[in-house]
């Protein structure tokens, strides 16, 4: 696709901001698409009426929400990316590391929305997303028994995102990669701790999905991440951390990076 040639002159003033909102606007018009690569830089600014680096901040803005990427080389240049949840996530991230989400905020929001998303896999999970969800379990299973208990913690937060993928919607799918994001960021800082009720909530969780049972299921993982979020608060209530600082009780860090310390979910 030939890139669109109503780019304009840029005024001073919030320069930055005005290259990344005319790239916005060409793309909800439908003038730049997934996959097309902007004009070449020096072409780009003379376009705009911007210094060269004034363009390159916009651009890597724009890469920072996810809207382009930067490649490097005889091929690079600014491309165009599928619409993606990095935006989302990367505000979660900020805002919890600002103080501006809690851990109790986070907990309750990842109760709720689990709700909604369970009673729509109910209803469009397929057989493939069973299959997806299952060997999950099996390798968390893995995972635990051979001690590799924060492999185990990251496929936990990854059985969430594909049970939201499963909704088929990609606004919930967003919020539940966001919330997961913010929630590695609060169990890395509070340590991981080790749980025998995960697996066996997991495979309870499944059959009731399977059935389509979402009362069951509901009830079910509304349980098992109550009982789970109850320890996390706990926990950090104990270490008295903080979402934004370094507040990470020693022995937590300690038992990570001592010699043949086991990691803890």
């Amino acid at each position: 696709m030939k890139p669109p040639s109503e780019f304009q002159p840029i005024a001073p003033s919030r320069a930055i901001d005005e290259v990344a909102s005319q790239i916005r606007q060409l793309i909800a018009q439908g003038r730049l698409r997934p996959g097309d690569r902007l004009p070449p830089e020096r072409e780009l600014a003379v376009r705009l009426q911007v210094s060269r680096n004034t363009l390159r901040e916009a651009l890597r803005a724009l890469e920072h929400v996810g809207i382009l990427v930067l490649k490097k080389g005889a091929t690079g240049g600014a491309f165009i990316l599928p619409g993606s949840s990095d935006a989302v996530v990367n505000g979660f991230r900020d805002l919890y590391f600002l103080g501006a989400i809690t851990p109790l905020e986070l907990t309750d929001a990842r109760v709720w929305i689990s709700e909604v998303v369970v009673r729509v896999a109910c209803e469009r999970a397929t057989e493939e997303d069973f299959a997806a969800l299952e060997a999950n379990i099996e390798a968390m299973a893995r995972a635990n028994s051979e001690e590799q208990f924060e492999t185990r913690q990251l496929l936990n937060r990854q059985f969430h995102l594909i049970l939201a993928r499963s909704t088929r919607n990609p606004i919930v799918s967003s919020m539940m990669e966001a919330i997961m994001a913010v929630m590695g960021e609060f169990i890395r800082r509070i340590g991981y701790r080790e749980n025998s009720f995960t697996l066996p909530s997991r495979r309870r969780f499944i059959a009731h999905l399977r059935r389509r049972d979402f009362d069951a299921a509901s009830r079910e993982m509304t349980a098992f991440l109550e009982r789970l979020h109850k320890i996390y608060l706990s926990q950090w209530k104990r270490q008295g951390a903080q979402p934004g600082g370094e507040g990470v009780l020693p022995d937590a860090a300690q038992a990570r990076s001592a010699p043949g310390g086991r990691g803890r979910l």
